[in-house]
């Protein structure tokens, strides 16, 4: 790794920062969850929004995120090393039943891209891990190994939204039967690249491809899935949810959760039932989608595909 890279390790700049916090934070003594810590960016300016009588457990399954975190020396906070959709059991084994706030930055830190020996990124030549937990799980490489052409065409369309899935899933699986392996970051980006009939400018031609594979890997979607209605149970009334995603899939999910919960009364107007009987709205809209600003799209180009949404718990 060069002088280079090693800078970018350290460099990450935390998209929709103040947004976040100043929606998140409505109690200067309540209980919050930052449940993808990164690199602290969010986590650090809770902990100045606090009072004294404050908590706030932050949760990554990065190992390096989470020795970060134990780096914060402050008696409001604590760290741990799990999944956020673990983030009950996370909670119950600290004795809390309810928070005022819950955090989810969703998607991949600039470290982990930048950081060529985990495997995100095609522009450095590396193993093919891309686990965000390097603890446990399968590999990219691993993937590779063992997966048919329709599963893959499959991954990359749905989760790469891939228009040429077919071909690219095709090649790959060609060169693994001639080789015997796909194994490195270069490795691949070639395949990609040599059989994309189309490229466009300013992308390369594998980043849908390693998208794909690496919400795969970490089951980046499930996990979604999993921790909202999680969050949605945790939260006492009045308290927020507060979610950054930085890709169609995510927001979409994000949005059919708050939407759904919002509009909890489907019966017909004519259905023959008490209004104290209607099941309650129990997330309300706080705020339309808030994207970045042109000027910290201008100072973190990686901010542009940001977007916010803000949910407050209403009722049980």
């Amino acid at each position: 790794m060069n002088q280079a890279q090693r800078n970018f390790n350290h460099e990450h700049i935390t998209v929709l920062l103040h947004e976040a916090v100043e929606h998140l934070v409505l109690k200067k003594d309540g209980i919050y969850v930052d449940c993808t810590f990164g690199r602290g960016g969010h986590s650090k300016l809770i902990l100045e929004q606090l009072s004294q009588e404050g908590r706030l457990i932050a949760i990554d399954r990065d190992k390096t995120a989470y020795t970060e975190g134990l780096k914060i020396k402050d008696t409001r906070f604590e760290m741990v090393h799990a999944h956020f959709s673990e983030i009950d059991e996370v909670l119950k084994g600290k004795g809390i039943t309810q928070v005022d706030g819950v955090l989810l930055d969703l998607g991949i830190s600039s470290p982990q891209i930048d950081e060529g020996d985990r495997g995100f990124s095609f522009r450095f030549d590396a193993y093919l891990d891309m686990r965000m937990d390097q603890t446990k799980g399968m590999t990219a490489a691993d993937v590779l190994k063992k997966i048919e052409q329709r599963e893959l065409e499959k991954i990359l369309k749905e989760y790469g939204e891939e228009k040429f899935a077919r071909r690219i899933s095709t090649a790959i699986i060609k060169e693994r039967d001639e080789v015997g392996s796909i194994e490195t970051t270069k490795q691949l980006a070639k395949i990609v690249a040599d059989h994309m009939p189309k490229k466009e400018i300013g992308q390369d031609p594998s980043t849908r491809t390693f998208q794909a594979l690496r919400i795969y890997v970490n089951r980046e979607l499930e996990e979604l899935r999993v921790v909202l209605p999680k969050i949605l149970e945790l939260l006492k009334v009045g308290g927020m949810m507060v979610v950054i995603s930085f890709h169609s899939l995510e927001d979409r999910i994000v949005k059919q959760f708050i939407n759904n919960e919002k509009n909890r009364d489907t019966l017909p107007s004519n259905f023959p039932i008490r209004s104290d009987e209607l099941p309650k709205p129990r997330l309300n809209i706080v705020t339309k989608p808030i994207r970045p600003s042109e000027k910290e799209v201008k100072h973190n180009p990686r901010s542009r595909s940001g977007i916010m949404r803000v949910a407050e718990r209403t009722a049980y």
